[in-house]
């Protein structure tokens, strides 16, 4: 279904939509992303309108969450292509703030995320997730959702969320999207249009590597056999919350994974 979609930039242009919707009494969903939207983020729009009368998505490359090193500034952008493809999935509203709009007084990390950013993620990208969870924070607060869907593949930043809005009593329902892979199995991600055809191949036995390790398998012999498809560098394969999660390197892509 195809929908008239609204464009908003302003936290006052989106009040005025959301405050007549509550008027209404409508039910509001929000998929917060960073734009790059492919099959997964649809997903999201898809389970959020499951769950609510009306579908924002905001598309904010939010800078807090990247370090120095990090990617921020080739992180693919696209949107024109992002807003078409959210109209068809029948998304009401795209939220496209500018940084003053989150950032009024610069772009700094005003909440700390709580336990479940130690280790994993937190170990290799420290300020990571109090980026996100100020974002999520502060986008919360301009949206006004009802509820929030987050997908399973950045499964520790859903733990991280959840912790975050019980701490800060935000009353946002937050729901977990299973995780959208491709016919080989690698999960879907905005950076996996980084790969080359080589490496795409070899990021294509992350996926059945891990599914083997779940089934009883050695961690150590799962990290040895990612090395051997492909990958340059291991940050972890590590079991937590009932998972196998993973983080590893095929050149200057950095690809996660998580499997039950």
């Amino acid at each position: 279904m195809k929908n008239d979609i609204q464009i908003v930039r302003t936290a006052a242009d989106l009040s005025r939509v959301t405050e007549s919707w509550k008027a209404e009494n409508l039910k509001i969903g929000f998929v917060p992303t960073m734009g790059a939207l492919h099959d997964g983020h649809l997903s999201l729009v898809k389970l959020a309108l499951e769950n609510a009368d009306r579908c924002i998505v905001s598309i904010f490359v939010n800078p807090t969450q990247f370090a120095p090193h990090e990617d921020f500034g080739r992180y693919p952008r696209d949107e024109v292509g992002d807003t078409a493809k959210l109209a068809g999935a029948g998304t009401h509203l795209v939220y496209m703030p500018e940084a003053k709009e989150i950032y009024p007084d610069g772009p700094v990390s005003t909440i700390k995320a709580g336990k479940a950013a130690q280790g994993l993620e937190g170990d290799f990208r420290p300020t990571h997730f109090d980026g996100v969870a100020t974002v999520v924070h502060r986008l919360f607060e301009q949206v006004r959702p009802d509820i929030a869907v987050f997908g399973e593949k950045d499964f520790q930043q859903l733990q991280v969320i959840r912790e975050m809005v019980a701490a800060h009593n935000m009353g946002v329902e937050i729901i977990g999207a299973p995780i959208i892979r491709d016919a080989y199995g690698l999960a879907l991600s905005s950076r996996n249009a980084y790969l080359s055809a080589d490496e795409l191949n070899a990021a294509r036995q992350l996926n059945l590597i891990l599914s083997a390790t779940t089934k009883g398998g050695n961690i150590q012999a799962a990290k040895s056999a990612v090395l051997a498809a492909g990958f340059t560098k291991i940050d972890y394969i590590e079991r937590r919350w009932g998972r196998l999660l993973a983080a590893a390197w095929i050149g200057k892509t950095r690809l996660i994974d998580n499997m039950e």
